[in-house]
């Protein structure tokens, strides 16, 4: 497996990846993971990790960038001996795996983990998106599979010509699954709001997410601040570089910082409505923990949010993404707190259908299509 981050940050994407790699462990694989690494990683990885040469990316320290598959660890590649190789990013190093697993005639699988193309506009580079796209269309073609993170992007790949006649179905969904025990209507805690200054009459609307400018934190400081005013506080839940960027514009908000474990459940499961106002996500892992934790959640008209929520029934998609139509509608939901309950009850029961064991056997099942699992023992053979 090949990653740009496998644990030296934590994000939704890595989370993913490991418990798919201790999944995989379970079943009787070994897998062996090549990423960049950190002196201080975020967490114990899953598998075997073998660190990449990398360099910290300009202006985002907090991520590293990997210098290729270098001799070193293609004779590491050699000696393992891997059944087949799975790319979970579009980098320099997923792009050369990619290429030594075609050479060595094995299975080759990609996971697409966000929508690294929509990142440019954030950054003023929307005139390399076409070269962008081309590139990223070039290294998922190489592919034997291309798991998507659900179904309304796997169409997507679908249209840009990922199958076809001749080709097989080369377009699998991979989507993910969530913690319903520490994301939980049971977690929530009045006495964690009190001590966090939130009065009784507060109507706790919550982000979840790394702080960094794709996550859609201009017009999530927007909305706020047209709803200035309410009865409401801000509740910022992650940590990142474009922390001071929120915090200038929300003075009145609460910052958490990164947390995790009974932390984060708790924080979130405190909440009362969840605010996703993310572009860029390639399914939407906040978005889905919010929902198990019972909250009312609002987000864009988006792919990722279409396949996970039912506009109406276990949560609301704005007409617009844009700060005018999001104030609009957690105004609503303010005012109607018989709905937001109901959504939120609705919400939390749409969640039990992501689990993660059922989710991960659905890879194994891609590679075993491949002929790449032969070696594996399953749980009822062992």
């Amino acid at each position: 497996m090949f990653s740009g981050n496998y644990n030296y940050t934590r994000d939704g994407s890595n989370q993913a990846l490991n418990r798919l790699a201790a999944y995989l462990i379970d079943e009787g694989a070994e897998v062996r993971v090549y990423s960049p690494t950190t002196d201080t990683p975020a967490f114990e990885p899953a598998g075997d990790l073998v660190s990449a040469p990398s360099i910290a990316i300009p202006g985002r320290g907090e991520y590293r960038l990997a210098l290729g598959l270098t001799r070193a660890l293609r004779a590491d590649l050699a000696q393992f001996k891997p059944t087949a190789v799975h790319l979970s990013a579009p980098d320099l190093l997923g792009a050369q795996a990619g290429k030594w697993a075609r050479r060595q005639g094995l299975p080759l699988v990609a996971s697409l983990h966000t929508r690294f193309e929509t990142y440019l506009s954030y950054y003023g580079l929307d005139w390399l998106r076409p070269s962008a796209e081309r590139y990223l269309d070039a290294f998922y073609r190489r592919c034997d599979r291309v798991l998507a993170p659900n179904a309304p992007i796997a169409d997507l790949l679908r249209q840009q010509g990922l199958s076809g006649e001749g080709m097989g179905e080369r377009v699998a969904v991979w989507g993910r699954g969530v913690d319903r025990e520490r994301f939980s209507p049971a977690r929530r805690d009045s006495a964690w709001r009190q001590a966090m200054g939130i009065a009784d009459n507060e109507i706790v609307v919550a982000f979840l997410g790394r702080l960094v400018m794709e996550k859609g934190l201009d017009v999530l400081s927007e909305t706020m601040t047209c709803l200035r005013g309410q009865p409401i506080r801000p509740l910022i839940i992650g940590d990142g570089p474009a922390r001071a960027f929120v915090e200038e514009r929300l003075p009145e908000a609460i910052f958490t910082g990164h947390l995790d474990g009974e932390a984060l459940g708790r924080a979130v499961s405190s909440a009362d409505i969840l605010f996703n106002p993310s572009l860029t996500e390639a399914f939407g892992n906040a978005t889905l923990e919010g929902m198990a934790a019972g909250l009312a959640v609002l987000c864009p008209r988006a792919p990722s949010t279409s396949a996970l929520i039912a506009d109406g029934q276990d949560g609301v998609l704005a007409p617009r993404p844009d700060a005018e139509a999001y104030a609009a509608g957690i105004q609503a939901l303010i005012n109607e707190p018989m709905r937001r309950l109901r959504l939120g009850r609705a919400a939390r029961a749409s969640s039990a259908r992501y689990d993660w064991s059922a989710i991960c056997a659905s890879v194994l099942d891609v590679y075993r299509d491949l002929g790449a699992a032969p070696a594996l023992r399953t749980r009822s053979a062992a």
